[in-house]
């Protein structure tokens, strides 16, 4: 491991801190340790190169709580967790939870090192696969990325064939956990911008006090603790392409200021009077409603006709009930090769357990419930009980919806047999057919059972 990796360790106890600190430096570390686990969380990100090795009995935040915070961050983030009252089972369920491994107090330094080690050589690698599949893998066609042969996915696939090479702005529309980021970074790497940077910041993460540097830069001695100068994000787009997510958290007298540099493609960093040119393309995702937010004036009615020059809406799960096959199925491969695990098989009965939850979280939540089935080889009874699909959706698409929801847990269920599912419904064949055509179901997403 090359010198200079960065390692955070988290140690209520002054003593212990202090000689991990060491121990790690010597090994060529850079080492932040602290006391307190809330410190840690403004340190950490997708893109930190490091480790965290937490003690598990703090005051405060205890280690499992900042482990699972983390891992919201980013679930490939190596944690670590130390522990002086540790016992076995205590080791096994912080490892199902997501740690990368399990130290007992008192620990060899040794042994210590060599934790550390593995764990920042494992985050290299995912860095790593990252770069490479952001540079290659969103250059594939849209149906390839964003999985899936519904009606409403395939409207979204048509609509990044259409958009990507117009070099327009796009406001991509929808709930959390359903893909936006996906779909933008699939229009950025099918534009004529791919060899630029795809630029990503969440508006709803950054602190308000900082936000304008965040995106627009500052000059050194610009405020209190600018000690060099600072690129922002629009700039360091410059080429490429912005991602402005969760842009309805942007703080309403921000807005005229990024609506200005939208327009002009002109920005100031914070402490200069000098103009800086800027080429980009802007997307901005959101799970509210704009107008709506615009007529309550909590977002700049401008802002938002010029961030809506065109749309994507990506579609709840709940409204493609269908493709849960396909993405769980997709998920479990992913999640297989991360842990090194084999998945167990899945039945017809797991399947249709799936189609039945109403699923809030989306396809980041069925994400979710493949990784514990390579994991846990189960399905989590209590997740995905809350219902909602359904809101804001008129009688006829919720009876739609239910309808392709039916057939296609039957279909699941009866191995894509059309013959086996149009029995268990109760309907002619012919009609099943007219069903399935109306509703954009096709029985080879079904693993593939004989026609009968």
């Amino acid at each position: 491991m090359s010198s200079g990796v960065p390692v955070v360790f988290v140690d209520d106890e002054a003593d212990v801190r202090d000689a991990a600190r060491q121990t790690l430096e010597l090994a060529g570390h850079r080492v932040e340790a602290v006391a307190s686990a809330a410190a840690v969380l403004r340190m950490v990100s997708r893109d930190w190169p490091g480790t965290v090795v937490a003690d598990v009995r703090m005051p405060g935040m205890d280690g499992r709580e900042l482990m699972r915070r983390c891992l919201e961050i980013d679930p490939d983030l190596p944690v670590v967790l130390v522990t002086g009252h540790g016992d076995i089972s205590m080791a096994v369920q912080a490892m199902r939870d997501g740690a990368y491994d399990f130290l007992e107090k008192p620990f060899r330094a040794e042994h210590l090192v060599e934790v550390v080690e593995r764990a920042c050589e494992k985050r290299a690698l995912v860095l790593e696969n990252r770069r490479l599949q952001s540079a290659l893998d969103y250059r594939a066609a849209p149906e390839e990325l964003i999985v899936g042969g519904s009606p409403a996915i395939r409207e979204v696939h048509d609509a990044i064939r259409r958009f990507a090479g117009a070099d327009v702005d796009v406001l991509i529309v929808g709930e959390t956990g359903t893909g936006k980021e996906l779909v933008a970074r699939c229009l950025h790497h099918q534009s004529g911008r791919a060899g630029g940077r795809f630029v990503a910041i969440n508006c709803g993460a950054v602190p308000e006090s900082v936000f304008e540097s965040e995106l627009f830069g500052h000059e050194a001695g610009a405020f209190t603790g600018a000690q060099s100068r600072r690129i922002g994000k629009l700039e360091h787009a410059d080429g490429g392409t912005l991602l402005l997510d969760e842009i309805e958290s942007l703080p309403l007298h921000l807005q005229v200021k990024v609506l200005r540099a939208l327009q002009e493609r002109v920005i100031e960093r914070l402490g200069s009077n000098e103009p800086r040119q800027i080429d980009i393309r802007v997307l901005a995702a959101t799970k509210s409603d704009l107008r709506a937010a615009s007529e309550r004036g909590t977002f700049r009615a401008d802002l938002f006709y010029r961030l809506d020059v065109a749309r994507i809406e990506v579609p709840p799960l709940a409204r493609r009930l269908e493709d849960i096959p396909l993405l769980f199925r997709h998920f479990l491969l992913r999640a297989s090769s991360r842990y090194g695990r084999e998945a167990p098989a899945v039945t017809p009965e797991t399947l249709r357990e799936l189609a039945s939850r109403s699923w809030p979280g989306n396809v980041r939540e069925l994400r979710n419930a493949a990784h514990r089935w390579v994991l846990t080889g189960g399905l989590d009874r209590a997740a995905s009980e809350a219902p909602g699909g359904a809101a804001g959706r008129g009688l006829a698409e919720q009876v739609e919806s239910f309808e392709r929801g039916l057939i296609a847990r039957e279909l699941a269920a009866q191995k894509g047999s059309v013959k086996a599912t149009y029995e268990a419904l109760g309907l002619p064949r012919k009609t099943l057919y007219e069903k399935m055509r109306r509703l954009g179901l096709d029985r080879h997403d079904f693993l593939g059972g004989e026609e009968g």
